[in-house]
C-alpha cells in the first residue's frame, strides 16, 4: 500500500500541542485565588482548544474546508496566545507559546495554494 505523506503534518502536530497546552492552562486557571480574573482566559482557552481540535480533525481527513477552518484557528490561537501572554502564571505562558505557534503554522495552511 502507498501512503502520501500529509502535508498537513506539521500543523497537525501544532494544533493537537496547542490543544493540550489550552487544557491544562484551562484547568491551571480555575485553581488559582482570583478565578475571576482569569475568566478570559478560560474562555479563551476553552475555544481555542475546541478550534485545534476540529483543525487538527479536519487536516487529518484532508477536507476541502481545512483552510477555511485553519484560517479561524489561527485567529483564536492569536487571541488566546495574547490574552494567555497577559499573566505571569507558567502554565499561562506555556499556552502563550503553544497558541502563538499554532497561530502561525494555521495561517500559514490557509494561505497554503
Amino acid at each position: 500500500m502507498n501512503h502520501t505523506p500529509n502535508p498537513y503534518m506539521s500543523c497537525i502536530n501544532a494544533c493537537r500541542s496547542c490543544a493540550t497546552a489550552c487544557h491544562q492552562c484551562f484547568a491551571e486557571c480555575l485553581k488559582e485565588e482570583d478565578v475571576k480574573m482569569m475568566a478570559r482566559c478560560i474562555a479563551l482557552d476553552a475555544d481555542c482548544a475546541a478550534a485545534c481540535s476540529l483543525a487538527a480533525d479536519v487536516m487529518a481527513r484532508r477536507s476541502e474546508y481545512a483552510e477555511a477552518i485553519c484560517a479561524l484557528c489561527a485567529q483564536i490561537c492569536k487571541a488566546c496566545g495574547d490574552e494567555c501572554a497577559r499573566h505571569e502564571a507558567e502554565h499561562c505562558k506555556a499556552c502563550a507559546a503553544a497558541c502563538h505557534k499554532c497561530a502561525q503554522e494555521c495561517a500559514a495552511m490557509a494561505h497554503a495554494d
